[in-house]
């Protein structure tokens, strides 16, 4: 089941929607095929034996099969309702079939991204993502994650990305709350030194922050 996009913050786009990789499901299609065999020995040597003994031995082999495709179907549906996501503003972790449990990351708030293969995961493209962040969720740990290390890349490109819109945001209210200050004395483009004692006139009005202010500053330090 695809994350739903109704669930999408405005303008927010998805990068990764993963389901745990196939391994996932290992286990039980193990112990459903183990069952099977089970099964088909018991009939093959004692299908025609009416024997209480053996009787009793066909159920309880029937009911071992019965319980791992139960298992084999809880887990193939924990599979489809499983998402790891991730998109230009936050990861996301959604799992659950009737009773639904979650985590959301803000991008701003990741510090570190690790992820960790053992060489079996490695042979088949399986691994761990572990993510520090900021805030009460400190570390997560998320496991049967599709190609680890490409999801690490990802998360801190769009880490890089949403810094860089950020500052962009930033950037087009200061030039709007400049504008609306009106040019300075004499017209055409103001120096640098004009420019940010605007800017401070405006952090000290009120009309943008301390942080925007530093933001904006340093970066026309840098034109001089």
């Amino acid at each position: 089941m695809a994350f739903p996009p109704k669930l999408l913050h405005r303008n927010e786009e998805i990068v990764l929607d993963l389901r745990p990789h196939p391994w996932f499901m290992f286990e039980p299609i193990v112990a459903v095929l183990g069952a099977v065999i089970l099964g088909a020995v018991v009939i093959y040597f004692f299908g025609d034996d009416s024997g209480a003994f053996w009787t009793i031995l066909k159920s309880i082999a029937g009911i071992i099969l019965l319980g791992c495709l139960v298992w084999a179907g809880v887990r193939y549906l924990k599979w489809r309702t499983t998402n790891f996501v991730v998109t230009t503003d936050r990861l996301i972790y959604r799992s659950g079939v009737l009773s639904k449990r979650g985590i959301e990351i803000p991008l701003e708030r990741v510090n570190t991204v690790f992820f960790h293969q053992g060489v079996f995961e490695r042979l088949i493209g399986a691994g761990d993502v572990s993510i520090e962040s900021g805030g009460e969720t400190g570390m997560q740990r998320f496991s049967d994650i599709r190609r680890p290390s490409d999801v690490q890349n990802e998360i801190y490109h769009q880490m890089e990305e949403n810094e860089n819109r950020k500052f962009d945001r930033i950037d087009a209210n200061i030039e709007r709350k400049l504008a609306e200050t009106g040019p300075a004395g004499g017209g055409g483009q103001p120096s640098i030194p004009e420019q940010i004692e605007r800017l401070d006139e405006l952090r000290r009005k009120g009309l943008i922050t301390d942080q925007e202010f530093a933001a904006k500053k340093a970066e026309l330090l840098q034109r001089m």
